[in-house]
């Protein structure tokens, strides 16, 4: 078989599962696991990766259809000798010889029967008394089978149902048969194939090469398939095939009405259920048809020839009431160059994509440009095509032609598009220098729609550069020449809101999106407008009106949107759900953007998913899966700063957790060199300025502090940026805390509070309160501290933050007001002594201990020397020796 050639692919789960349940055999004894899968799907290649998986030898079987009336055919490969005909018999002979082919009396036994579905009955029941006779044989069947029997489902108590294979498994399939796929290559195939092992394989081998280049590719069924559906139409009568074509003609969207309009029935219900019976197709609640696989209709079109199927889709064409459809059919019916049909494929393509359904666009564009005979047209349609594939979020698809692309005559729209999808591949050089290209040779006044389009993508670069001004300036320049109410101009307007943001200007922001709302309506272009306004209100202390927006505009599908601006949209919805305090709904919308970010291939927008998860993370004290997403995070982040400061602003919290702030410093310093323009300046924008004063503080360097903090507080007031403000407050606290001014620190601390009154975020409360307890229990203000500390410790406990919630208990006990003299252990260290004791017998530096507790080194160097004195020991090492003995019970 085809499958057996290429391996055990895709199928570690299953393999996990069977090879932990034939384990458990020895504590439970007998058991049996039915795989279910349709035929190609690699039953039998499990199977033989289980047998190879394991130490334990298998008995193996294969059942045939030619077999089931000779009793104990299966049992004869089995035992490998002629089987007893009573079943009870059998059985006992199958259990022993499987404890037999072991070759340790503890491992278990394991019996594989593959096409169980076709086994004959006396083997079936020597399995089943198998399993009831010998309950406590540590001995494991397996049973892969095409379709359950009342007698499998007897036999087996658990099922695995295996399904078809995902892309990256398709791709490692090609790349056993010497196929290098791209990614969007293997998607297609995996998709056209329903993911079949067996049907992919045949086609990696039946088809050249050249075939595999490209993912707007038409592929064929393999031939077995082809030759497969052939008999099965031959058994047909002439009203059953001819909704059969149909069906395959109109494709997947057809209402099962059109179907038989196009096949001239009154009543399709008894040609459907002739195609049912035929295995062609299986059909809805609503009785609407659908093929088994989507192969079947690909196989079906293939035998109808090239004039039939040309004259189906002619008239079409007629039945169909969507005008994209309808252009698709007329193209389908046309295989050589026409320039009238391509010129009206053309327009309708430009409409759509004007529209913002950018994944039909590019499909159309394609079209229209195999219609096309002349060759600067011809190219300018591919481009166009590629550009719509961008623009839907199909990064992979579009990266699949960039070649092609590249192959082109340079033209200003060539090199627009290639800058485009550079941009969303995170590579800010090539799209800079792409870019500059694109408008130096571009006509402006003879080619003023390719002059915007050019513009809107200079728009999207200033926003990946942080470039408020700047992003300001393109969007003008787009939106003058090609109208407000362009495709151009509603792109760039749909943008310009977040550069008047990043330039400090909240109030026009909102403004430009109430206008660009009212202008788009409803249609695929309300996604874009909606996702940056929800993108503002993040930015604005705005999160409950941002997670309404945001929620709204995640699912690419919905009005024919784009992927990458579902990505944004799960990007800051994630972050909106941590800062509110909801870690779990952070976590699973970020894997939902990962999910997106490998399908599409769109990489700009990782740095801001992988942000949020090393924090929510750090929050949990999952320290290894903090790490892990902070390096996920800093892959390819070197481009455009809104991947790099997400990237350093990961990195900086992991070591300010680990109260490393000289790493802090070291990894946040390159954002200090920020030039005069970027949002990078800007508080409300990025939360990092309050993360580098405060480690300037915890390393002493006060005035360092003070010079830093002085124009971002300047700032964050002149915008009245309430969360901005209290963050850089917080700083500003603890810094009045470690110049001793108790009166500073009070009021730095109450405004910091009374900015966030009112607003849910939860996140920004918990870390201002927890600093200003600390700022408190240093100045010695005990009680009052307690409170401050206690209240921040149920905050983070409601956000589920365990590393803080220790925090705050590390905090009240070095406060002391927790620990009464009555309580305390035979030797009387003070509170703060105690806690020391603790950290430092954990294993922590004294300058770990120092920023922990938010004292300099030298204080905890000076109480480490008093511990040592009333303890009697000498070293670290001895204070954690005694720290380990086990203390007596009064």
């Amino acid at each position: 078989m085809l499958i057996e050639r290429a391996g055990c692919v895709g199928r570690e789960d299953e393999l996990v599962e069977l090879t932990s349940r034939l384990a458990l055999t020895r504590a439970s004894g007998s058991a049996a696991v039915l795989v279910l899968g349709d035929p190609g799907l690699g039953k039998t290649a499990l199977l033989r990766g289980l047998a190879d998986r394991v130490a334990t030898p298998a008995l193996k079987a294969r059942a045939g259809a030619w077999e089931q009336d000779s009793p104990g055919a299966v049992l004869r490969q089995l035992l490998g000798d002629e089987p007893p005909a009573d079943p009870a018999a059998a059985a006992d002979v199958l259990v022993a010889r499987a404890a037999e082919a072991v070759a340790s009396g503890e491992e278990p036994g394991l019996i594989l029967v593959d096409d169980a579905d076709l086994a004959d009955t006396l083997s079936l029941q020597a399995i089943a008394s198998a399993l009831r006779r010998h309950r406590d044989a540590p001995v494991l069947v397996v049973l892969a089978a095409t379709r359950s029997t009342p007698f499998l489902g007897e036999i087996a108590a658990e099922t695995v149902r295996i399904e078809g294979l995902d892309a990256a498994a398709v791709g490692e399939l090609a790349s056993l048969r010497g196929r290098v796929l791209h990614p969007s290559m293997a998607e297609v195939l995996a998709r056209h194939t329903a993911g079949s092992p067996r049907d992919a394989v045949a086609l990696l081998d039946e088809l050249p090469p050249t075939r595999w280049a490209r993912p707007d590719t038409q592929l064929p069924a393999p031939v077995h398939v082809r030759e497969e559906i052939r008999l099965a139409l031959a058994g047909c009568g002439p009203e059953d095939r001819a909704l059969a074509e149909a069906l395959a003609v109109l494709g997947d969207d057809a209402s099962l009405g059109q179907a038989a309009t196009l096949a001239g029935l009154e009543d399709p219900l008894s040609a459907v259920d002739a195609l049912v019976t035929a295995g062609l197709v299986e059909t809805t609640r609503d009785h609407r048809p659908r093929w088994r696989t989507p192969l079947v209709g690909v196989a079906v079109l293939a035998t109808m020839g090239a004039r039939r199927a040309a004259d189906a889709h002619q008239r079409a064409a007629a039945v169909v009431d969507d005008e994209v459809r309808r252009a698709r059919h007329l193209v389908a019916a046309t295989p050589l160059p026409d320039a009238e049909l391509a010129e009206e494929v053309a327009r309708l393509a430009q409409r759509r994509g004007d529209e913002g359904a950018w994944a039909e666009a590019a499909a159309l564009y394609g079209d229209s440009s195999r219609l096309t005979e002349d060759p600067v047209r011809r190219d300018d349609r591919l481009i166009r095509s590629v550009d719509a594939l961008v623009a839907a979020g199909d990064g992979m698809g579009a990266a699949a032609l960039v070649p092609i692309v590249e192959s082109l005559r340079e033209t200003p729209l060539r090199d627009a598009v290639l800058a485009y999808l550079a941009i969303l591949r995170g590579r800010a050089t090539e799209a800079e220098v792409r870019l500059k290209r694109a408008w130096d040779i571009v006509n402006a006044d003879r080619e003023p729609e390719t002059a915007a389009l050019i513009a809107t993508r200079h728009v999207l670069h200033s926003l990946a550069l942080c470039r408020g001004d700047e992003l300001v300036t393109w969007a003008d320049r787009a939106i003058s020449l090609a109208g407000r109410d362009s495709a151009a101009g509603v792109e760039a307007a749909a943008i310009r809101g977040l550069g008047l943001a990043m330039a400090g200007r909240f109030g026009d922001a909102h403004e430009a999106y109430a206008l660009a709302a009212r202008r788009v309506g409803h249609s695929a272009q309300t996604q874009r407008v909606t996702m940056g306004r929800g993108w503002l209100d993040v930015l604005a202390d705005e999160p409950d009106e941002a997670r309404s927006r945001l929620e709204g505009v995640t699912d690419p599908r919905v009005l024919g949107g784009s992927t990458r601006i579902s990505m944004w949209a799960l990007a800051w919805l994630a972050r909106v759900q941590f800062l509110t305090g909801e870690g779990d709904a952070a976590l699973q919308t970020v894997a939902a953007g990962r999910a997106l970010a490998a399908e599409s291939g769109i990489a700009l927008v990782t740095p801001l998913l992988e942000w949020t998860a090393t924090e929510t993370h750090l929050l949990r004290g999952s320290w290894e899966d903090a790490a892990r997403t902070a390096r996920a995070a800093e892959v390819g982040a070197q481009g455009y700063e809104i991947m790099r400061v997400p990237a350093l602003l990961a990195r900086a919290h992991l070591a300010e957790a680990r109260s490393d702030f000289r790493a802090v410093l070291r990894i946040l310093e390159p954002l200090t060199q920020a030039p005069a323009g970027s949002a990078l300046t800007e508080p409300a924008i990025w939360p990092w300025a309050e993360t580098y004063a405060a480690a300037l503080i915890a390393e002493g360097r006060l005035d360092e502090a003070d010079d830093f903090l002085r124009p971002h507080e300047t700032r964050a007031r002149e915008e009245q940026h309430r969360s901005a403000q209290a963050r850089l407050a917080t700083a500003r606290g603890r810094w009045h805390g470690a110049r001793g001014d108790l009166a500073g620190v009070r009021d730095t601390f109450d405004r910091a509070l009374e900015l966030l009154d009112g607003l849910p975020l939860r996140y920004e409360r918990a870390r201002v309160t927890f600093a200003y307890g600390q700022a408190l229990r240093r100045a010695g203000r005990r009680r009052d501290a307690e409170a401050l500390l206690s209240s921040a410790r149920d905050l983070w406990d409601g956000l589920g933050a365990l590393t803080y919630v220790d925090a705050a208990q590390r905090e009240l006990r070095a406060g002391g007001v927790r620990a009464p003299r009555g309580q305390r252990g035979p030797v009387d260290l003070t509170p703060q002594e105690e806690t020391v004791a603790e950290m430092v017998a954990s294993g922590l530096s004294n300058r770990e201990v120092a920023a922990q507790l938010f004292v300099s080194p030298k204080t905890v160097q000076y109480h480490l020397t008093r511990i040592y004195a009333k303890l009697g020991v000498r070293s670290r090492t001895e204070l954690a020796a005694m720290a380990a003995e086990p203390t007596e019970e009064p």
